[in-house]
């Protein structure tokens, strides 16, 4: 059973008027969580409007989705108290006066890094933990799913909207942090004597100052004995982001098995990888994606495709059930940012704020749209 663990951003805004509000401290102090939250299971982010959960270690997708709802409701109680209120989108929808940094030295050392660049991070991701046995196989692993990064971006995207404007792009989240200089996909690394020789050698540039700044899309974790894919938005729903996370798990796992079958690698050219990763975040669903070859196909189609990969993965996790039936709901009713764009069409901007601000606290799609 390989071990999971999911971590995910969110902002706090005005009811009013859907601005970004500075009460990170005031909602974590107050979230209730006790000596959970001084555990790491709550925690502070770049900017005052942004607090960031983690769970557990777990087993099951069950537990994955237990402690996300658990951690949503409390926050989302404590950020009513304090005059906002919770939102799981990954680019803030209206911007108001600018929000402060908080004060910790990392952030600020990041910030005296990358000035304007930092006070633009109102963005939220999702990232899933997968456990490795060891760095040399959590390399391996990595050079196998690197290429269904796209693929897991375009299901994730969920940030249309940026200073009360559509961007065209599904996930605008992407680009605003790809601007950072070690971003975006991740290359492929011979060994991990050569991912540890590369990182060293970006760190002795002095162009990052530690291991915090490899913004890859997926990476090893330096905390944790884990690969960390970082590519995705941050869900609306809880179920979409425990789908995201079992699909994340299955892709590891299958991984895993060709590496120790030693199965061919598949191989991608960097320039058409980062070129399905920019296709991702423009469209999401709604249009071709590229597949793990950078060929273009009916998203639909790339999307069975993934299924079919993973399929005996999710089965041995007992996780299709919580899997491949939300991949049906995706492709009938589309990402989280199809979904932002029909309410804002429908009902302007406080209905879109009042739609992100339920589904958060709700957690799942029960409420009806």
């Amino acid at each position: 059973m390989i071990t999971i663990g999911v971590e995910e951003e969110y902002l706090l805004l005005d009811p009013a008027t859907g601005h970004p509000v500075p009460l990170s401290e005031e909602v974590r102090r107050s979230a209730g969580l006790g000596e959970l939250a001084e555990e790491g299971e709550v925690q502070p982010e770049l900017l005052q409007a942004q607090v960031e959960v983690a769970t557990p270690v777990c087993e099951e997708l069950t537990e994955v989705a237990g402690h996300l709802l658990r951690l949503r409701h409390a926050l989302s109680t404590a950020a009513e108290r304090a005059g906002g209120r919770l939102a799981a989108t990954a680019a803030a929808p209206l911007a108001g006066t600018r929000v402060p940094i908080t004060g910790e030295r990392r952030y600020l050392r990041l910030h005296d890094q990358g000035g304007r660049l930092a006070e633009d991070l109102l963005i939220n991701g999702m990232h899933v933990h997968v456990g490795m046995p060891d760095r040399e196989t959590g390399v391996a692993v990595l050079n196998r799913i690197r290429l269904w990064l796209p693929t897991l971006l375009a299901m994730s995207a969920n940030s249309p909207f940026w200073e009360g404007h559509d961007t065209a792009f599904a996930s605008w989240r992407t680009p605003v942090f790809g601007r950072w200089p070690v971003s975006g996909p991740p290359p492929r690394f011979a060994d991990h004597a050569d991912y540890d020789q590369r990182i060293d050698a970006l760190i002795a540039s002095e162009t990052i100052s530690d291991t915090g700044q490899l913004y890859w899309q997926a990476r090893l974790s330096e905390r944790y004995p884990t690969l960390e894919v970082r590519c995705m938005d941050v869900q609306l729903r809880v179920d979409d982001a425990v789908m995201l996370a079992g699909i994340v798990r299955a892709l590891a796992t299958t991984a895993l098995r060709e590496h120790k079958d030693a199965a061919p690698e598949p191989q991608c050219q960097p320039e058409l990888l980062q070129a399905a990763m920019w296709h991702a975040a423009r469209y999401g669903l709604s249009s071709t994606l590229l597949d793990t070859e950078g060929r273009p196909h009916a998203a639909g189609d790339v999307l069975y495709r993934l299924a079919e990969h993973i399929t005996r993965a999710l089965e041995e996790h007992g996780d299709t059930r919580h899997v491949e039936p939300l991949i049906h709901r995706l492709l009938r009713e589309g990402t989280g940012a199809d979904r932002q764009r029909d309410v804002l069409v429908h009902g302007g901007m406080p209905a879109l704020i009042d739609f992100i601000t339920r589904e958060t606290a709700l957690g799942t799609g029960e409420d009806g749209d």
